[in-house]
C-alpha cells in the first residue's frame, strides 16, 4: 500500500492512504455564495467565502487526478419543506428565511438554481452528490453506506461555513471513526474569528477533531502518490 504524508498538518503529520481517502467538498451553493443570494441577505460579507473558491477548485483537480472519491453535499429541502423542521424554518429574518423568494429562487429549496453548486466547482460525472436536510452530511443520508462501500476511512474536509455545516460533518465523522484533516483554506466562514477558532477547536488536545493543513501542504501530498484508476462511478443516494 502506497502512502503519502502531509508533513506540516496539525497537530502532527498525516499519512494519507489513496485508496482510503475521499474529498468530501460541503456545500460550496450559489445560495450561499453569490452576491445577492441568501448569505448576502442576511448581511454576510460573501467574499470571506468567495476567496476558497481558487484553492478548493486546485485541490479537487488534483484529488481527481489522484483518482480519490469525490462527494459534495448540498444542504437544502423538499419544495414542500416537509423535511425542514420549526426549528430550522423559522430562523433568520422574516422573508428570508427557507422557501421564501430569492434571487436565485426560492431560498435552499431543491432543484432552485440557488441551490445548486456554483460552476467553478461544479462535479463531474460520477461524483456523488449528496443532498442532506441539516447541517452535517451524515443525518438523513446514505452518505456513511456510500464511504463503507468505497472502503473509506479519511476524509479531506472542505467547504462551507467552517463552523456549521463543515464542523458538524467533522465531528459526525470523527464520532463514527474517520480520521479527518480540514484544509484550512478550503474551508470558510463569513466571521473571521469563526473561522480561526474553529479551525483550532478541531486539531486541539492532540486533534481531538482531525488534523488541519493548508492546500500547500496537501496537494503536493496528493501529486506524490501514485495515479490511481478512476473510481468506479457510486450511485447517488
Amino acid at each position: 500500500m502506497t502512502t503519502s504524508t502531509v508533513d506540516a498538518a496539525v497537530p502532527g503529520p498525516f499519512t494519507l492512504i489513496p485508496e482510503k481517502t475521499a474529498l468530501i467538498v460541503i456545500d460550496m451553493q450559489r445560495d450561499f455564495i453569490l452576491p445577492g443570494g441568501f448569505g448576502e441577505s442576511l448581511g454576510n460579507d460573501v467574499d470571506m467565502l468567495l476567496k476558497v473558491v481558487p484553492p478548493l477548485a486546485d485541490l479537487i483537480a488534483a484529488a481527481r487526478s489522484a483518482g480519490m472519491l469525490v462527494i459534495h453535499t448540498r444542504e437544502g429541502h423538499e419544495p414542500d419543506l416537509s423535511d425542514c423542521p420549526p426549528a430550522k424554518l423559522n430562523r433568520g429574518a422574516p422573508s428570508r428565511r427557507i422557501g421564501d423568494p430569492g434571487k436565485f429562487g426560492r431560498i435552499l429549496i431543491r432543484g432552485e438554481y440557488g441551490h445548486d453548486i456554483i460552476d467553478e466547482l461544479a462535479p463531474i460525472e460520477g461524483e456523488v452528490v449528496i443532498d442532506k436536510p441539516g447541517k452535517g452530511a451524515f443525518y438523513a443520508t446514505d452518505l456513511q453506506q456510500i464511504l463503507t462501500d468505497a472502503g473509506i476511512t479519511q476524509l479531506l474536509v472542505t467547504g462551507v461555513t467552517t463552523e456549521v455545516c463543515v464542523h458538524t460533518t467533522t465531528r459526525e465523522a470523527n464520532d463514527r471513526g474517520y480520521e479527518c484533516l480540514v484544509v484550512s483554506d478550503c474551508v470558510g466562514s463569513y466571521f473571521p474569528d469563526f473561522q480561526r477558532v474553529g479551525l483550532e477547536m478541531i486539531c486541539a488536545q492532540g486533534g481531538i477533531f482531525g488534523w488541519v493543513a493548508d492546500s500547500a501542504a496537501v496537494i503536493p501530498a496528493i501529486a506524490a502518490l501514485p495515479v490511481s484508476p478512476e473510481p468506479a462511478p457510486v450511485s447517488q443516494r
